[in-house]
């Protein structure tokens, strides 16, 4: 198996390329840089945690993605009160961003199950 057959990578994939359509004209310079990066970080980890060797190494960067899920989500609600975000769209990205953390969860979990069995 690749990465890139990962639903959780598609789908994180999917989520980056389209908040960095919608954003790609904001002027908000700062923002859109800050919250690009914490989009592409969640299926850069996903697929670095994958090639990994280890279960812990795997885990570990899966924990990296779901703490970059975390700072997008935030950024998600910030953009929204500060109108850089319509609201329909920043429902639907936090819809999603919270279903990929509750992926990354249980596969982190799941992860560390098997590390401790053996």
């Amino acid at each position: 198996m690749r990465f890139e057959e990962l639903s959780i990578w598609r789908r994180s994939s999917a989520l980056c390329v389209e908040l960095h359509r919608y954003l790609r004209e904001l002027k908000g310079f700062g923002f859109r840089d800050q919250i690009t990066r914490s989009a592409l970080s969640v299926p850069s980890n996903i697929a670095e945690g994958f090639e990994r060797d280890s279960s812990k190494e795997r885990a570990r960067f899966w924990s990296y993605a779901e703490g970059s899920v975390g700072e997008l989500r935030t950024q998600i609600h910030i953009g929204q009160q500060i109108g850089y975000l319509e609201p329909e769209v920043a429902a639907k990205w936090l819809q999603e961003s919270e279903e990929l953390s509750r992926m990354l969860h249980a596969m982190i979990r799941g992860m560390r199950h098997d590390i401790t069995k053996g």
